[in-house]
């Protein structure tokens, strides 16, 4: 959805690392394909200055605060993460949802729209 322009599909420079260092220990032939589609995908934003997480303590398990402070910087509306239980913010900042959860979502509203699969 993202490399057709569907969605704007954002992420940090920490979520990057943490990827290409797990494919790096695991599956680093996979590098290359990783970074290829996240260069079609993804708009990479810088992560959030130490400063800028004290306001948001508390609504995420310290790791993944600057997860969540970006995606809250960037106005997004949904954090799509396996990890739901580590974020905790206010009901009204953004959704925290699996990436399943997600897609489910989506086809519903396509599904609601009248678009018919083929």
């Amino acid at each position: 959805m993202g490399e057709i322009t569907l969605l704007d599909c954002v992420t940090s420079e920490q979520a990057i690392t943490e990827v290409e260092r797990n494919l790096n220990a695991k599956l680093p032939a996979k590098v290359a394909e990783f970074r290829l589609l996240t260069s079609r995908c993804l708009r990479i934003v810088p992560d959030p200055e130490a400063e800028a997480l004290i306001a948001h303590e508390g609504q995420a398990d310290p790791k993944d605060l600057p997860l969540l402070v970006a995606a809250l910087r960037e106005k997004c509306n949904y954090l799509l993460t396996f990890n739901t239980r580590h974020y905790f913010p206010p009901s009204e900042a953004l959704l925290i949802q699996r990436p399943g959860e997600f897609l489910q979502a989506v086809r519903g509203m396509i599904s609601q729209m009248g678009i018919r699969k083929q």
